[in-house]
């Protein structure tokens, strides 16, 4: 009897010792969940969703490396949105800027690079054979002149200015260069109502407004 006695004991005291070690272990496994939460949250724009510039070039970058020629940079500003939040009100504005976020993630896919990089500025970078490109911007651009339906029923008329730039035609895969090229063919067509493709020569104009 005292021989099991002790058994129990012993296999009292190992299960004690194993609950007390699993109680931090737990913290740890709830705080690592938590902390990736919040880091994940950090690489979001709150108001988009889409991707901050930091998380945005880094992906942007895997995806030019990875495909090469067969990608596109494309820039998009939202014309007269200054106009928009002064004549609706700025939650008019956040609706606006809601809406393109939510359309460029759906024209992108979900294995494109989609940032905000500040204020009514995105970019993406997205695998795009050449053979699609006139139909796929062309798209683009029609998904971002459709009116947005505010939640009290009012609508709001939208535009938008596009410039694309492809490794292909600026003879790099560098960023950088890509999205001055991209930014400015943008310029180039401003308020056209259609995207704008980059040539070499895009590659080479100064920063427009500090933006690159």
């Amino acid at each position: 009897m005292a021989s099991n006695l002790r058994v129990q004991a012993r296999f009292g005291q190992r299960a004690l010792l194993l609950t007390t070690a699993a109680v931090p272990l737990t913290g740890w496994a709830v705080h690592a969940v938590a902390l990736h939460k919040q880091l994940a949250a950090t690489k979001r724009d709150p108001l988009t969703g889409l991707l901050r510039r930091d998380a945005y070039t880094a992906r942007a970058r895997r995806l030019l490396a990875r495909h090469g020629d067969d990608t596109a940079l494309v820039m998009v500003d939202a014309d007269h949105f200054k106009a928009v939040n002064d004549t609706m009100g700025h939650p008019a504005g956040d609706a606006v800027l809601t809406a393109f976020g939510a359309r460029l993630t759906a024209w992108a896919g979900p294995h494109a690079s989609v940032g905000r990089l500040g204020g009514d500025e995105f970019a993406v970078v997205l695998e795009m054979p050449a053979t699609r490109r006139e139909q796929r911007l062309a798209q683009l651009v029609r998904m971002l002149h459709t009116p947005v339906v505010l939640d009290d029923g009012r609508t709001v008329d939208v535009a938008a200015s596009v410039g694309a730039a492809t490794p292909d035609a600026i003879g790099t895969r560098d960023l950088t260069a890509l999205q001055r090229a991209a930014d400015a063919a943008l310029y180039d067509g401003k308020h056209s109502g259609r995207a704008h493709l980059a040539t070499a020569a895009h590659a080479t104009v100064p920063s427009i407004n500090g933006r690159r």
